[in-house]
């Protein structure tokens, strides 16, 4: 397996700081849908128009909704047809109806 390319000090603390606010922002947005200030819908539409937002897991954004725990989230993953390891992103057009029909 080869080695990761050699970064400067530089490199690496903007890198490090670079990943601090994505899982930051991520965060945000988990704690908003949590709270019920953001729609499932207008979820969609921001990871459509925010790289960092569409590379949310669609298993993390289900056990953020309220109501929705480790297992239920699973569960529908399972009964939708989507892999735990998908991002909202990845999402195709009939994942995400049926995911807005189910939490409609």
């Amino acid at each position: 397996m080869s080695q990761p390319p050699a970064l400067t000090p530089e490199q690496r603390r903007a890198a490090l700081e670079k990943a601090a606010a994505a899982r930051q922002q991520r965060a945000e947005v988990k704690d908003r849908l949590k709270q019920g200030h953001l729609t499932l819908g207008a979820l969609f539409a921001l990871a459509d128009a925010d790289e960092t937002v569409g590379k949310l897991k669609v298993l993390s954004m289900l056990e953020s909704l309220p109501g929705v725990g480790k297992v239920r989230a699973r569960r529908v993953l399972d009964e939708v047809g989507i892999s735990e390891s998908r991002r909202l992103r990845g999402l195709g057009a009939h994942q995400r109806a049926r995911l807005l029909e189910r939490f409609a």
